[in-house]
């Protein structure tokens, strides 16, 4: 054995590249245990690339993938299946790191990009971000951002994540509408990038168009570019239109968007989310009713006058075996459109001939579907320490109300129950955490003593237990 190994080893490093490439990625990992020379070879960033570029081509010529996110009750779910005729599992990805980290339950998942999932916890002044290859089973947790709670008060985040072909580097780019600022819509939200090769934030000096991206809906990576849809205010009347943020040159650009059926003209309430549709893009837009859904294609990318509307399912109960209620996911290799039906179960509609199929896959609820790649970006990195933390539901539920109670006050909170005061029917003792709460997090954000102010506070009116 000793003997093969060093025949082995003794081969020019071209021929083990051209030997390792070709190989399942599992397979290659496992080398990387075999002896220095291998695992030196394959942690290469030459190497990297080059595999990625491999398998690239392998995914998009014979063997497309496509990864789906399913939940079930506090647990997330991570599955590759093959986009083709049969839709067979290729694998499954058990040891999902960060189990019950998320403040929320569930992370969003932003987006994939050659085989990275980027995931998000961004929620109640919550800042985390993860960067994650389940492949190789690494991940980078990123640092908090410029913009947060505690520096800007309220505010509106939106996150994009892809690949800067040109400087060979992931990026991140977050996209935040201050409240401060006034209105929705009336002003250009600040915008900071993470860059994987540096580890940092920075915030960008590039003017972005006036608008706000639509929270936390979905966006699209194309072109080296990321879309997200946008709104912006023009009168008495908000119009959505496509932010687009190029990752090579960091700058802006927008694109218009066809008409869409708004009262009055004005579009704010018109539910709109924006997908990849190839080297393109596809617009889904909702309705408030659960039996109306239009899917608008651009058919040449960047020209606003190329949508086409190809299909249109209103007021009817079923089409060709689809309930009027379904959620676009997505689209397959194929250019067929996966739709999440009443119940969780997930389809796929034809959009020329109009064909259905069953993908036998039910997701729960939180689905995320996306073309994926298997790669080995990260293999080269060490993974972060992890700092499980244990929480009874109970407590993270009551963390949740405290936290609201601080960033919005009793007003907010009392608004969601019409005719509940609750400085009268919940009990001294959840008033007097919130109280304190607040004041800690107060005394944190203007740099003044805990200890020494929280002695002169205990026996104060304001929601106290000597109340």
């Amino acid at each position: 054995m000793s003997d093969n190994l060093s025949m082995l080893d003794s081969l020019p490093h071209e021929i083990l590249t051209n030997v390792f490439v070709r190989l399942p990625i599992k397979s290659i990992v496992t080398c990387t245990a075999v002896c220095k020379t291998w695992k030196s070879l394959i942690q290469n960033p030459t190497f990297i690339s080059n595999h990625l570029h491999h398998s690239s081509n392998n995914n998009n010529n014979k063997h497309p993938l496509l990864l789906f996110r399913h939940c079930s009750l506090e647990n997330e779910h991570y599955v590759l299946h093959f986009d083709n005729q049969d839709f067979n599992e290729y694998t499954r990805f058990d040891d999902f790191p960060f189990q019950g980290q998320s403040y929320d339950g569930i992370f969003l998942v932003v987006g994939t990009c050659n085989g990275l999932i980027f995931l998000a916890d961004d929620l109640y002044g919550h800042h985390k971000f993860f960067l994650w290859n389940p492949c190789v089973r690494k991940f980078v947790k990123l640092p908090k951002p410029n913009i947060t709670c505690f520096s800007h008060d309220a505010f509106d985040a939106s996150v994009g994540f892809g690949f800067d072909s040109k400087t060979d580097d992931y990026k991140v780019v977050r996209l935040v509408t201050l409240e401060e600022k006034g209105q929705e819509g009336k002003s250009p939200p600040e915008v900071e990038v993470y860059s994987l090769s540096t580890g940092k934030w920075r915030m960008l000096t590039a003017s972005p168009p006036i608008g706000a991206a639509r929270g936390r809906k979905p966006e699209a990576f194309v072109n080296g570019a990321l879309h997200w849809v946008a709104l912006t205010k023009t009168g008495n009347k908000f119009l959505n239109f496509v932010m687009v943020f190029d990752l090579g040159e960091e700058v802006f650009r927008e694109i218009a968007l066809p008409k869409l059926s708004g009262q009055n003209g004005d579009e704010y309430w018109v539910s709109v989310s924006i997908s990849a549709y190839g080297n393109s893009l596809a617009l889904f837009q909702q309705g408030f009713s659960i039996n109306r859904l239009r899917i608008w294609v651009m058919k040449d990318y960047a020209d606003a006058s190329s949508w086409t509307k190809i299909i249109s399912l209103s007021d009817l109960v079923f089409i060709e075996g689809i309930p009027r209620s379904c959620i676009p996911k997505g689209f397959r290799k194929s250019g067929e459109v996966i739709l999440e039906m009443y119940g969780g179960y997930l389809g796929s509609r034809d959009l020329k001939t109009k064909e259905f199929k069953d993908l036998r896959i039910r997701g729960y609820a939180y689905t995320f579907v996306d073309s994926y790649v298997e790669s080995l970006v990260l293999l080269d990195k060490p993974n972060q320490q992890r700092k499980r933390q244990k929480r009874k539901r109970n407590n993270n539920r009551q963390d949740k109300f405290y936290c609201q109670a601080y960033f919005y006050g009793f007003p907010f909170c009392s608004s969601y129950i019409p005719s509940f005061d609750y400085e009268k029917q919940i009990c001294g003792p959840m008033l007097y955490k919130i109280h304190r709460f607040r004041f800690f997090l107060r005394c944190k954000t203007q740099n003044r003593s805990w200890s020494k102010l929280s002695k002169h506070r205990k026996g104060s009116n304001l929601g106290g237990r000597n109340s």
